[in-house]
């Protein structure tokens, strides 16, 4: 099974502010348009409805994507000016445009963002949020609904009624998750069914309160012919005799099942052995030049970037081996570098940075160059995860290092062992040493084998050389850092007849 099974689903919802006016005697009437880059080309994956005469548009229609892990997707959002009944872009004004990564979104979960004409000005003071939602929980659920003496609201017709379901975030805000087709001058619609999400409707929670116009009821399933009122406040507060607005009835509401998601933990380990020079003289790798940088904050920063994409919390566990620690100077194989063991987590790339550059003066390097500790001390939270239920965890360590290794044959032993487990290695070589040890650990060439003689289940170990793209696109970088990742995932759940289709890697 190759990497492009270890993918996710994951829906798009976007809403628009402040847009550009285009129109004379009215406001415009926008539609976005979204596309993803190919060979250097944005190609088109969808359009939303128009949303006439509307500045602030909050668009039913989402965008369902397939998530690569290992890929850097480009996206762009645009927004036009409907002028003519026509499916040619030319035809329509052009309103503003965002460009991301779809990584980006994701680990953001939402994105609000100024839009920017073709010239890279500002498009006005218009704004665009995105909100990401991964559709781990796969269950979908389809709603029959219709509805019986609904008010007038037309003068020399009947109404023209359409349902919008709402859930409401953390924050307390309503956000638009379907909106129904507009059934014409009719006081009794009939609706079609519908399939959305669960995860998009309520998040998952069958118990949670959705918001349909103005009638707010519990989801449960499975149910059957369920009638609501529909209420109009106004004219609640007006007549002491008024009942209802219409009836809206549920005929029919079917649920499937659900499966399990995963979470990707990233561990950081970084060494501070003395083969790696005297931090204070200009030839060691971790000696931080004028400009503020040397070769190991190049690899946290620039591999931390593309890690950081794909985690949700951006908290990074990160932890230094071979170096002498105060107060006693005794020698640590597996050292939180914010010196704070009972919390080594960094908020974000930038924080992996800074604790790196303050711990720096702190320590003395030394040795030996021991990997084994800090891969056994990431393998023992893996075993532990493998106890909870709640949903599956996966744990990736990033190794930076000079390539020097002093415990082959306790190393070669603890990844066999930890090839057991949900978990991967990523080392990334920095210098220009010779790096043979390193791509013997990696096993491409060969199975890996502890000194036991045990062969490794699965290759775990994906090595990079920074060196060799020191200078490379982002996306080149990525792909040489992720490329092995997805695999080692996906074939580790195979062996345990489970299936990782529906998870992401956060």
């Amino acid at each position: 099974m190759g990497p492009q099974n270890c993918v996710t689903r994951v829906e798009l919802s976007v809403c628009c502010g402040n847009l550009l006016d285009r129109d004379v005697a009215s406001k415009s009437d926008p539609f976005l348009v979204l596309f993803h880059e190919v060979d250097s080309n944005w190609v088109e994956i969808g359009r939303t409805e128009t949303a006439v005469n509307n500045l602030n548009p909050v668009f039913g229609v989402k965008f369902k994507v397939d998530y690569h892990f290992e890929e850097v997707q480009k996206l762009k959002f645009a927004l036009f000016d409907e002028d003519k009944c026509s499916s040619q872009l030319y035809e329509h004004d052009f309103l503003g445009e965002y460009i991301c990564t779809l990584g980006v979104i994701v680990s953001n979960k939402k994105l609000h963002r100024s839009l920017t004409l073709a010239n890279g000005k500002p498009a006005g003071k218009g704004t665009i949020t995105i909100t990401a939602l991964e559709l781990s929980d796969n269950r979908l659920i389809t709603l029959t609904l219709y509805g019986r003496k609904l008010d007038k609201k037309d003068f020399f017709g009947k109404s023209d009624p359409y349902l919008e379901f709402h859930k409401q975030g953390d924050d307390g805000k309503w956000t638009l998750v379907h909106r129904t087709e507009v059934i014409k001058n009719t006081l009794d619609p009939v609706w079609k069914p519908f399939t959305v999400p669960l995860i998009s409707l309520c998040d998952g929670d069958v118990d949670r309160s959705i918001k349909v116009s103005e009638v707010y009821q519990h989801v449960e399933s499975p149910f059957r012919y369920v009638e609501f009122e529909c209420i109009n406040p106004k004219k609640q507060k007006k007549k002491k005799s008024y009942k209802n607005s219409g009836i809206i009835i549920l005929k029919s509401c079917k649920v499937n099942q659900n499966t399990q998601r995963l979470i990707d933990i990233h561990y950081v380990g970084i060494d501070f052995t003395a083969s790696n020079g005297n931090p204070r003289e200009p030839s060691s790798l971790h000696y931080i030049n004028p400009l503020g940088s040397n070769e190991y904050l190049s690899a946290i920063l620039a591999v931390g970037q593309i890690i950081q994409d794909y985690d949700t919390d951006k908290m990074f566990p990160a932890l230094g081996f071979g170096a002498q620690l105060p107060p006693d100077w005794k020698v640590s194989h597996e050292f939180a570098i914010n010196f704070d063991p009972t919390n080594p987590f960094c908020q974000g790339v930038e924080g992996i940075a800074q604790a790196y550059s303050a711990c720096l003066p702190h320590i003395r390097f030394y040795g030996p160059t021991n990997f084994s500790p800090i891969i056994t001390h990431v393998a023992r939270f893996a075993t532990q995860a493998l106890q909870q239920e709640t949903a599956a965890q996966y744990f990736t360590l990033l190794i930076i290092t000079d390539g020097v290794i002093s415990d082959m044959d306790e190393a070669r032993h603890a990844i066999v062992q930890a090839a057991k487990l949900p978990m991967s290695i990523i080392i990334i070589g920095v210098g220009n040493a010779d790096f043979a040890a390193m791509e013997f650990l990696d096993g491409d060439s060969s199975v890996l084998r502890s000194y036991t003689g045990e062969e490794a289940v699965r290759d775990i170990v994906q090595f990079v050389p920074f060196r060799d793209f020191r200078n490379a696109p982002k996306e080149t970088l990525a792909k040489s850092v992720l490329a092995e990742l997805p695999q080692q995932v996906t074939q580790y759940f195979k062996q345990r007849n489970l299936s990782p289709s529906n998870t992401a890697l956060e």
